[in-house]
């Protein structure tokens, strides 16, 4: 069986399992597809392994995290077919700078050091900006946010 076929096994089985993929592919359509088949994550193989272990403990934290380069495609992407809306709800300066932030695929610990706030601080701002934009979590928040004209993808590296 395929790997996306996997995944729809393992979470009509499982369904509270937490499942990575762990792929070659930096393709866009390839990580939405492992989404929307149930996947909470996406790592690309050559990402460094130190981060494998940093990326899969923030999933168990609940922290719906993906790699800078897959996060740098799928902006690019979005960007292209952005556009401004001008019926958004209003963010605060704070958390405008958060935004900006986790486009660049800048994990909470990095943007709280970044604008020297305590990482508990930048968990609290990124649920109020979720709760106004109506989203689930950081991956549908960067991409509503290039695709409406909020922030800019960032250039994916470190």
């Amino acid at each position: 069986m395929s790997g996306l076929e996997a995944i729809r096994m393992i979470k009509e089985e499982f369904p509270s399992t937490l499942v990575v993929v762990l792929s070659v592919s930096d393709d866009p359509q390839d990580f939405f597809e492992a989404i929307r088949c149930g996947a909470q994550g996406y790592l690309i193989k050559n990402v460094e392994p130190e981060l494998w272990l940093e990326y899969l403990d923030s999933l168990v934290q609940g922290d719906a995290r993906i790699s800078r380069a897959i996060a740098g495609r799928i902006l690019r992407e979005f960007t292209q077919s952005a556009t401004a809306s001008a019926s958004l709800p209003t963010l605060t300066p704070r958390e405008e700078e958060i935004l900006t932030l986790v486009t660049r695929g800048l994990p909470n610990k990095e943007i709280g050091d970044t604008l020297g706030i305590v990482e508990g601080t930048v968990k609290r701002h990124l649920q109020n900006i979720l709760a106004k934009l109506h989203l689930r979590n950081r991956v549908e928040l960067a991409t509503f946010a290039v695709r409406h004209g909020m922030a800019k993808p960032g250039d994916g590296g470190r």
